[in-house]
């Protein structure tokens, strides 16, 4: 995956989020989901534009092209398995998880991000229900101490 900056992916991730959940891409609600001036939300849309990333026009809804929706896609799926991660096996709050995520998603390394994906989906889909050393995680967490073994 190509290297983006930062400011990038949070556009891009921003603009999915909208699309997925059916509400017209407008510059404001783009400025305050990203807590930017709108501004700074027309000139960052140009740049994507020329990348051929979104359809820009002003006065019109912001529109992710195909291949803008294939790299937003992949960046908001690596920030749900980050934040699937920090809640599912350190138990962390979901708004702690969430702001978490939005650090670590930046610099991770494709490997590691890779891992976690894989451990996400197979705790997620494992036939048994909750692996039982996740159990006995949780249980470590709230007492501090191993569960009590039963013999």
């Amino acid at each position: 995956m190509k290297k983006r900056s930062k400011r990038e992916e949070e556009y891009l991730e921003a603009l999915y989020m909208l699309t997925i959940e059916k509400k017209p891409i407008r510059i404001k609600n783009l400025a305050k989901m990203l807590k930017v001036k709108p501004s700074s939300v027309i000139e960052y849309l140009d740049k994507l534009s020329k990348k051929g990333l979104v359809y820009y026009e002003k006065h019109e809804v912001v529109m992710l092209t195909e291949k803008g929706i294939k790299i937003a896609e992949q960046i908001y799926k690596r920030h749900t398995a980050l934040k699937q991660f920090l809640m599912l096996l350190l138990k962390i709050p979901e708004d702690i998880a969430e702001k978490d995520a939005c650090y670590i998603e930046h610099e991770i390394h494709e490997i590691t991000l890779t891992r976690i994906i894989q451990f996400v989906e197979f705790v997620t889909n494992y036939p048994g229900g909750m692996p039982e050393f996740l159990k006995q995680l949780e249980y470590y967490y709230v007492h501090n101490t191993y569960p009590p073994q039963s013999t």
